[in-house]
C-alpha cells in the first residue's frame, strides 16, 4: 500500500503519487483501487531517491529509466541471439560432421584402381 511504500521509501504519499502520475512507477491496483507495490516498484522508488538525491530532475530520471529499460531490453536479445548462435554453430557442426561420414563412407565404397585401369 502507499503508506508502507512511502515508509519503506522515505518518500512522502503525495510524492509516490506524482511519480505515479509521471508514469515513474506503475503499482497494481486491488478491486477496491489500492494502490499494492511490488518488491520491483520500492526498488524503482529507491533508484528514483538516490538520482533525486544527486540532484538530477525527474525528467532526467525519466530518461535515465527509460535508457535502462533500453538496456535490459537489449541485452535480454544479445543473450537471446548468443543462444541461437550456439544452437546454429552446434547444428553447423553436427552437418559437417555428417557430410565428412558420407564422404568418407562414398569413398571407402568406391572401387580401388584408377578408372582407366580395367583389372577392377
Amino acid at each position: 500500500m502507499i503508506s508502507v511504500a512511502a515508509e519503506l521509501t522515505g518518500v512522502h504519499p503525495q510524492t509516490l503519487r506524482a511519480y505515479e502520475s509521471k508514469g515513474l512507477v506503475v503499482p497494481k491496483r486491488t478491486a477496491g483501487n489500492t494502490r499494492m507495490y511490488s518488491r520491483d516498484d520500492i526498488d524503482r522508488l529507491g533508484l528514483i531517491g538516490d538520482l533525486t538525491d544527486e540532484g538530477i530532475n525527474l525528467a532526467g530520471v525519466i530518461r535515465i529509466l527509460d535508457l535502462e529499460e533500453r538496456l535490459e531490453e537489449r541485452e535480454k536479445r544479445v543473450e537471446q541471439l548468443e543462444r541461437e548462435n550456439r544452437q546454429l554453430e552446434k547444428e553447423l557442426h553436427d552437418y559437417r560432421m555428417r557430410e565428412t561420414i558420407r564422404a568418407i563412407v562414398k569413398v571407402e565404397d568406391e572401387p580401388r584402381g584408377l578408372p582407366w585401369d580395367n583389372t577392377r
